[in-house]
C-alpha cells in the first residue's frame, strides 16, 4: 500500500467518525426522547395514546358515560320556560372542562317546537344539573323535553386530595310567599381553604311524588375560601305544587378552583 493511498484512507475515516458522530448527535434526541402527554403515542405509563396513566387527558375507555336521569322544561311566564337537564357522572376524578350541549322540546303531539343549545362544564363524581333559562316556544306548550351533549367529550383527571378538601354546605333553605311569588332563600358555605370563582346554584323543588315541578338559578361572582353567603332564587308566578323537598346544586369549573 502506497503512503498516498495510506493518506486516503486516514482521511477517509476521519471523515466516516464525524459523519457517524453529527449523525448521532441530530437523532439521539429522538431515540432518547422521554415520553410525554403530547407526542402522539402511547408510552411510559400511558393506557391510550396521550391519556390515562399519569396524563391529564383520561382515556375514553376508562371512564362512564354522564347518565341524564330526567329533562323538563318548567314554565316561567306564558310562552316562556326554563330548562333543567338533571344528570349524573358515575366518575369519581374525572372532569370535562367544555362540552356542548342540545335541549330539544316537542308538544303534546311529539312534534318539534323548538331547540336550545349551549356549553358547560362537568364536575366529578355525583349528581348535577345544566339549567337554561327564558326559553320561548310561541303559543307551544313544551311536553316532551330531551338533552344530548353534540360533541365527543374530553375527559380529565382532577387530584382525589383537591376533591375531597372541596366542601360546599347549605343552611336554613326556606321556601316562603309560594301562592304569590315564591322566593327560596338559603346559607353557602364554602368550608375549603380554596376560592372558587363564577359560581352558578341551581334550585330544584320537588312535590310528595318526588317530581321536580319548578326551578331556578342564581350567579355568586366568586366564594373566597371558608366564606358564607346568602344567597335568593325568585319566580314571578305562584307555584301552585306541595313542596316537599328543596335541593340545591353549587355548579362550578373546578379547573378555575384555586389555593389563594
Amino acid at each position: 500500500m502506497t503512503w498516498a493511498l495510506k493518506r486516503q484512507l486516514f482521511y477517509i475515516g476521519i471523515l466516516i467518525i464525524f459523519v457517524a458522530i453529527l449523525g448521532f448527535l441530530i437523532i439521539s434526541p429522538y431515540i432518547n426522547r422521554l415520553p410525554t402527554c403530547t407526542d402522539g403515542q402511547k408510552n411510559g405509563d400511558e393506557t391510550g395514546v396521550d391519556c390515562g396513566g399519569s396524563c391529564v387527558l383520561m382515556c375514553t375507555f376508562e371512564v362512564d358515560k354522564i347518565s341524564v336521569l330526567w329533562t323538563r322544561a318548567f314554565e316561567v311566564i306564558p310562552g316562556r320556560y326554563n330548562a333543567v337537564a338533571y344528570l349524573e357522572n358515575l366518575n369519581k376524578n374525572s372532569t370535562i372542562n367544555k362540552i356542548k350541549y342540545r335541549f330539544r322540546f316537542s308538544d303534546k303531539d311529539n312534534l318539534y317546537i323548538g331547540k336550545r343549545e349551549g356549553e358547560t362544564y362537568i364536575p366529578a363524581k355525583g349528581k348535577f344539573a345544566i339549567f337554561e333559562p327564558a326559553i320561548g316556544v310561541g303559543n307551544a306548550i313544551p311536553v316532551y323535553s330531551s338533552f344530548e351533549f353534540t360533541e365527543v367529550p374530553f375527559w380529565t383527571s382532577v387530584s382525589e386530595e383537591k376533591l375531597n378538601q372541596l366542601k360546599i354546605l347549605f343552611s336554613d333553605v326556606k321556601l316562603e310567599d309560594k301562592d304569590t311569588k315564591p322566593r327560596l332563600s338559603a346559607t353557602i358555605k364554602n368550608d375549603s381553604l380554596f376560592t372558587i370563582p363564577e359560581m352558578s346554584v341551581v334550585a330544584i323543588l320537588y312535590d310528595e311524588n318526588g317530581n321536580a315541578v319548578s326551578a331556578s338559578r342564581t350567579y355568586l361572582d366568586v366564594v373566597e375560601k371558608e366564606e358564607t353567603k346568602e344567597i335568593n332564587f325568585t319566580w314571578p308566578l305562584p307555584i301552585l305544587s306541595n313542596i316537599v323537598t328543596k335541593e340545591i346544586i353549587p355548579m362550578y369549573d373546578i379547573s378555575l378552583v384555586k389555593l389563594k
